[in-house]
This record gives structure tokens, sequence and C-alpha cells, in this order.
């Protein structure tokens, strides 16, 4: 185990380094100055020639890239062009915003998805079933934002009784996060349902199930201690996906709640050409796919002791 992750770890250096190679080639490509953007169109050539020259661009592109390189490897990954602050603290500031909302999301949908798909298994063919199945189809159907939307006109507009856009003052409130997690949470529900439905009822066919019946053990037992362990390796896969794709920040929601985090930074760095926050916040994001997948991986030992890493 100990030397599957060491090279599970080493194999982040070269996916990070084309992942920034990417990135900045796709950013040096994309029609537009940055320089024109943070200055604006009525500005002398002289002037914007000064400030092309002191950002670094005007260097060669592969000069440029292996600067950028040295200076990431160093632990500076620029300054904005736009907020002039470092990419860094930037991150700092909006990864905590960003790292609430996806766990409150995550576990609103694993929880609400796993129950009912759990519940849909064990009743299969009943109006139950029917119903969850038809629940499920409608959640799959809703975009978040939209359901966004609906529960900032009721719970916001209507009932008056949680914020609707914001994160407060200092500190973590939890109130300011309800909304847009359960509109994530909700949209995401539907999948996990399903996927448990579909993972638990092939479970509930193999022999050790019905041996495990044959022995006298109660249903909710063989049900939660064999049946749905067994069947938890396809969710945690999708749950740790999930996660690091929320990390990646959920850009409607966080705009339409206005939630100041990672996704609603990438969205304005991409628009304005800052080039320092876009490749911070891509590399950023790399490490976050990285590392929870190592952890994904690592689970399911625990989940299904028959696999092993050698």
């Amino acid at each position: 185990m100990i030397r599957y992750i060491i090279l599970r770890i080493l194999q982040l250096i070269p996916v990070l380094l084309g992942i920034s190679m990417i990135t900045f080639l796709m950013m040096s490509l994309i029609p537009g100055d940055p320089v024109a953007m943070i200055l604006g169109q009525h500005i002398s050539p002289q002037t914007m020639e000064n400030i092309r020259q002191e950002l670094g661009l005007d260097q060669p592109l592969l000069r440029q890239y292996f600067h950028y390189l040295w200076n990431t490897l160093h632990g500076d990954f620029g300054r904005s062009y736009i907020q002039h602050q470092e990419v860094s603290q930037m991150l700092l500031e909006k990864i905590p915003v960003t790292f609430c909302l996806a766990l409150l999301a995550l576990t609103i949908a694993l929880t609400l998805g796993t129950l009912l798909g759990v519940m849909s298994a064990v009743m299969k063919n009943t109006v139950w079933d029917t119903f969850t199945t038809l629940l499920v189809s409608t959640g799959v159907s809703l975009p978040s934002f939209w359901l966004g939307m609906i529960l900032q006109l009721i719970f916001g507009v209507v009932f008056h009784s949680l914020p609707v856009s914001g994160i407060g003052g200092e500190g973590f409130d939890l109130k300011y996060y309800i909304l847009p997690a359960t509109a994530l949470g909700l949209a995401s529900m539907a999948l996990y349902a399903r996927l448990t439905r579909a993972c638990l009822l092939e479970v509930l066919e193999e022999d050790y199930i019905r041996t495990a019946y044959a022995k006298g053990l109660a249903k909710h037992a063989v049900i939660i201690k064999h049946a749905l362990r067994n069947a938890l390796i396809p969710i945690v896969t999708q749950a740790g996906t999930d996660f690091a794709t929320l990390m990646g920040g959920a850009v409607l929601t966080e705009t339409i709640f206005s939630l100041p985090g990672v996704g609603f930074m990438l969205f304005n760095a991409i628009s304005r050409r800052d080039y320092p926050v876009v490749q911070g916040v891509t590399l950023f994001l790399a490490l976050v796919f990285v590392v929870v997948n190592l952890i994904v991986d690592i689970l399911y030992v625990f989940l299904d002791p028959r696999i092993r890493y050698e």
C-alpha cells in the first residue's frame, strides 16, 4: 500500500506539469490582450508596451512559460493582473467558501440519495419504488441554478427565513450555505439514488446474500452490513469525482447566490484574461482531483478487503 501511494504521488509531477503547459498555451491562444483588459482601450501604445514589458508579456512564449514554471516551483503563482493580489492569497480566501459549499452539498446528496436508493431497492416493484423512480427522473431533469432560484424565491422572498446571497461577516455562518448547498445537493441526489438502487439490486442477487438469509440474519443486518457495504464502491467513486468537481466551483450556483468561491473567481479571471489567476486555479484543481482520487483508491481497501495494491 505504501509503495502504491508513493508511486501515485510521483505520478502527480508529470500530471501537474502537463496541465500547467496546456493551460498556459490555451490562455496564450485566446484572442484578446490582457494589457487592454487592465488599462482599457483608450491608452497610448507606449504605455501599453511599458506595461507589457513589466508583466513579461513581450518575451517569447517558451521563455514566459519557463519563467512561470520556475516561480511556481518556488511557491510563487504570480499576481493578479486585475486585482493586484498574490494568486496564492486569493486562493486561500476563496477555498474555504467553496470547500464548505462542496462538503455540505455532497453530504445532502449522499445522505438523501443513498437512503432513497436503499429503500427503492428493498421495496422493488412497489408503489414506493415507482414514486422514487419518478422523483429521481424529475431530479435529474432539474438544473441546479433553476432550483437555486426557486429556493431563493420560496425561502428568501416569500418566507424571509434564509439569506439568499453572500456569506455574512467573518467566519462560517451555516445559514448562508443552506440554500446553495441544498440546490446543488438535490440536483445530485437523484444520481446517487439511481446509482445506489442499481448497485444494491445487483448485490442482492449474489449467493452470499442468500447464505446470510439462510443463516437467519435479520433483513436490516443483511442489507446494511453485507449488501450495502459491497454496493458502496461505485458510490464512493462517484462521490470523490463530484467533490473534486464541486471544489472547482459550481459557477452558476456561486453566481446566483453571490458566493465568493473558486469557481466564480475562475470565471471572472477567464473573462478578464487574468492569466496568473487562471493558471493558479487550474493547478489547484488538478491537485484536488489527484488527491481525491488517491483517497478514493485507499478507501476501496477498507470497503472491500479483497482489493489489494501491490
